[in-house]
């Protein structure tokens, strides 16, 4: 049986023009969705279904792949049915672009559905959300009869309590379909419904032609993307898992390479009457490269300027991998982290701005600091909270420290 998951992705959008490139920690949304749908087992191909060159490009750039559809796609669902009429699969899984807190266990489930009942030929998920959520025309809600088919899908509020003294359970829709090759050329043929027309939502098209739409209910995953503030909460979530993820990575850290001015130091340039180059270290970084050496953790470092002062700072630190005055970052990190003997899973890098992005990638661990820009923030797996010069090194240490001490203590 071969499964293929479609993600439809237009540019127009009335509330968020350009959302599937909208930047989310350094990645338009479409990756991150892409990359959840990736982790899911089972799936056998995965592919974006766009009109628009800009989204394609975007998508290529990342390694995905892109099939173009016609402009004249309404909906995402209209998208899903090209794709099929060219590329062949027995079930096909319509994933929107606007979900990137998707969890790849949904897909999962959505499979499982289709291997323990033949008859099921179409299914989708819900979770469990607040009356206030409820209350919102943006959020679609569904009710379901007793065998878990869905019975309706409203942005009203559904079901209506009318008996105050009755509580009331409300399912959001999740929007996520998995289709039977059958049903979705079914689907195909079927000329948009009455119902759909007036609520909008393509899916009551196969309630009124009574194909039937099985609702399984999974965790709260968060909110899709539909709004500016949508996007905004989105980003805080995100960059909440990826910090959850980086300090996990610090467990495997082996060599800590860290940028100078801007890390080290608060990125000052000061000059003595002579003209020689001063600059302004942080006491605590200093006994954090001290702790990480007793803990047999390498620190090494990587700056594109050189002078008296920083050399002999390395030299009082006991720092003898030093690679200094270098503007590629890229090479030279590489060379370190091969004479170091580690890996770039058990490498961890601090830097504060743009030459310091172009490695981020490189490293299982990129950090920045907490007065970094924002575009570098986007960037990184880690920001901290303080700033260059000011025990943003020592922050670092810190961590990977506890890590190392709580892994030994189990």
């Amino acid at each position: 049986m071969k499964i293929m998951a479609v993600i439809p992705a237009r540019y127009a959008s009335t509330r968020l023009p350009g959302k599937p490139l909208a930047d989310i920690c350094g990645k338009p949304m479409i990756q991150h969705v892409y990359e959840l749908i990736s982790r899911a087992e089972g799936l056998d191909d995965i592919v974006v279904a766009t009109d628009d060159a800009r989204i394609a490009d975007a998508v290529r750039a990342f390694g995905g792949k892109v099939f173009m559809t016609s402009p004249d796609c309404q909906s995402g669902s209209d998208r899903v049915r090209e794709v099929a009429g060219s590329l062949s699969a027995d079930i096909y899984i319509n994933v929107q672009g606007d979900e990137p807190l998707l969890e790849p266990s949904a897909i999962e489930k959505l499979l499982a559905a289709f291997k323990s009942d033949d008859g099921v030929q179409v299914v989708t998920l819900c979770s469990p959300i607040s009356e206030e959520q409820a209350r919102s025309p943006h959020q679609v809600k569904v009710v379901c009869d007793d065998a878990g088919n869905a019975l309706y899908f409203s942005r009203s509020l559904i079901p209506y309590v009318r008996n105050t003294l009755e509580s009331a359970c409300f399912l959001g829709h999740i929007g996520i379909y998995a289709y039977r090759a059958e049903a979705l050329q079914a689907f195909s043929q079927l000329p948009p419904s009455p119902l759909e027309n007036l609520e909008q939502l393509e899916q009551l098209r196969l309630l009124q032609a009574r194909i039937p739409v099985r609702v399984l209910k999974v965790s709260p995953m968060g909110a899709g993307v539909d709004t500016p503030e949508d996007l905004e909460r989105v980003r805080v979530v995100i960059r909440e898992r990826l910090r959850i993820r980086a300090l996990e990575k610090l467990k495997r850290v082996r060599l800590v390479i860290t940028d100078v001015d801007g890390v080290l130091t608060d990125g000052g340039l000061y000059y003595g009457p002579d003209g020689e180059c001063l600059k302004r270290f942080h006491a605590r970084d200093g006994l954090g490269v001290k702790l990480l050496q007793k803990a047999g953790i390498r620190v090494a470092v990587l700056s594109g300027r050189d002078c008296p002062a920083l050399r002999r700072r390395l030299t009082d630190l006991g720092i003898t991998e030093a690679v200094l005055g270098k503007l590629d970052k890229r090479a030279m990190l590489a060379g370190i982290m091969e004479r170091c003997g580690v890996t770039a899973g058990e490498t961890a890098f601090i830097g504060d701005d743009i030459p310091d992005m172009e490695v981020f990638d490189l490293c299982g661990v990129s950090v920045t600091v907490g007065d970094a820009p924002g575009y570098v923030k986007a960037k990184a797996d880690l920001v901290l909270e303080c700033r260059g010069g000011r025990g943003a090194f020592r922050e670092v240490v810190d961590v990977i420290l506890k890590k190392a001490w709580a892994q030994r203590s189990c």
